[in-house]
């Protein structure tokens, strides 16, 4: 009972009935928004949506005036991680005492996600699969507030195709419904983990070295992380199921045009969807903008030092990453223009200023500057994840019947994206819930839990 009655400190809209008056709707397929029109929110779902017209309230309805705003679907986070990476004793060469620790943020991550209209989110990758499991019986029982997951299992690494199945098998019995193949792992092991996850129905995305696009695609992987940055097949001493220094920097320098249609078909062809993490390049690069004071006072005492540290340090000699971001936003939007389906997800980079919720913001206004529309941008964030993960009939568009899973923002970021940060409601399943008391709770937080 005190557990739900903190959390309902939370949600600031609450009845069986709610009218959104005079809104702008942008319902995440792309298509032009619609102007001046009532959304109604009954028992968790898009009842109707109508022209603009001034509703009286009643007993059992909750009318907003909400003339200025625009309504857009919540958004669906792609590469959303729950963990954080301490770096004791970060110096401004990036070095730092071993080992790096990975602490789960649940407490944090979830109500900031959530405080930025990040309603859905894959996490991508995990060190603590149980802790993550935890999390999403209890968001899913209401005893704590944050994102609906699709929580991934913990990183396959392996060579072994036995050990592979196993961990599928594992951890698939215990609720994980994503799993994530990492740098290491071998075109055996990947196949075999593939074939096994597809015997249930769940899909496997991969931050791949060892193996390469081309031999992922080959082995039925669903999906690949991190745009085009992490194709090894043209980098130097590049040997079977062996990463390489280089991890995939060189390839996407040197890469022809033609091999990278060639790729790109390829990838078409078999219907592998493309993470954008453009965020966190930028942010290793150093030439994000800093962080507001809002998402500042977020961060732990020491993270906040770290991130301050890290800001300040004397710019890489002969740094290549602005050459290979601006490549890799190249050929995502060839990707694109060719059929291909492209999600997003700002990864996480804390130490670089890419903290939960306020990245997927940065990581939609990034997909304009890659030169998509604010609206095209919108929807690779809401509609385009929801599809890869086969709830377009549920979330990721704004329709009659389908979850109020919905973000108000002020103002109007289909010509202005960057208003897509002015948040003042998050409606998931037709609560909705007050951004600030959300960030409030977590304040100076993320970086210790």
């Amino acid at each position: 009972m005190i557990a739900a009655l903190l959390f309902a400190t939370y949600i600031s809209v609450s009845a069986p009935r709610v009218v959104l008056e005079h809104v702008e709707v942008i319902d995440g397929t792309g298509s032009a928004p619609q102007t001046d029109r009532n959304i109604v929110i009954e028992n968790g779902k898009i009842a109707a949506i109508t022209a603009g017209a001034d509703v009286a309230p009643s007993d059992g309805t909750t009318v907003l005036d909400l003339r200025g705003h625009a309504v857009m679907p919540g958004i669906v986070g792609m590469h959303d991680h729950l963990y954080f990476f301490a770096l004791p004793n970060l110096a401004a060469d990036r070095s730092f005492e071993q080992p790096a620790v990975t602490q789960e943020m649940l407490f944090s991550a979830p109500r900031m996600y959530l405080a930025n209209g990040v309603t859905t989110m894959r996490t991508t990758g995990t060190y603590d699969p149980y802790s993550e499991l935890k999390l999403k019986r209890d968001i899913e029982t209401g005893a704590v507030p944050g994102p609906h997951l699709d929580v991934t299992g913990p990183h396959l690494n392996m060579t072994s195709p036995d050990e592979a199945r196993q961990t599928v098998d594992f951890w698939a019995d215990r609720g994980v419904t994503s799993f994530k193949a990492y740098k290491y792992i071998s075109r055996d092991a990947l196949r075999a983990a593939v074939d096994e996850a597809h015997k249930r129905g769940l899909k496997i995305t991969g931050h791949l070295c060892s193996v390469t696009y081309e031999e992922a695609v080959n082995a039925g992987i669903d999906n690949l992380e991190h745009g085009f940055f992490v194709d090894t097949a043209q980098d130097p001493n590049k040997k079977p199921d062996t990463c390489t220094d280089s991890e995939g920097d060189y390839t996407l320098e040197h890469m022809s045009d033609a091999d990278a249609d060639r790729l790109i078909a390829l990838l078409v062809q078999h219907h592998v969807a493309i993470t954008s993490t453009l965020l966190s390049t930028s942010a290793s690069a150093g030439h994000e903008p800093p962080l507001g004071p809002a998402a500042l006072a977020l961060l732990s005492p020491a993270e906040r030092d770290a991130y301050l540290y890290w800001r300040s340090r004397p710019p890489r000699p002969n740094n290549k990453a602005p050459l290979l971001l601006k490549r890799d936003m190249d050929l995502e939007r060839k990707f694109v223009a060719s059929g291909g389906l492209l999600l997003a997800g700002p990864d996480s980079y804390a130490s670089g200023g890419v903290i939960p919720g306020f990245g997927d913001h940065r990581e939609i206004e990034m997909l304009v500057e890659e030169g998509f529309t604010p609206l095209e941008a919108i929807r690779i964030a809401t509609l385009n994840g929801a599809t890869f993960l086969g709830r377009q009939n549920q979330i990721g568009s704004i329709a009659v019947g389908k979850n109020a899973d919905l973000l108000v923002v002020k103002g109007n970021p289909a010509e202005h994206i960057e208003d897509i940060d002015n948040v003042r409601i998050v409606f998931k399943d037709g609560a909705g819930y007050d951004p600030q008391k959300l960030l409030d709770a977590a304040k100076g937080h993320y970086g210790e839990y």
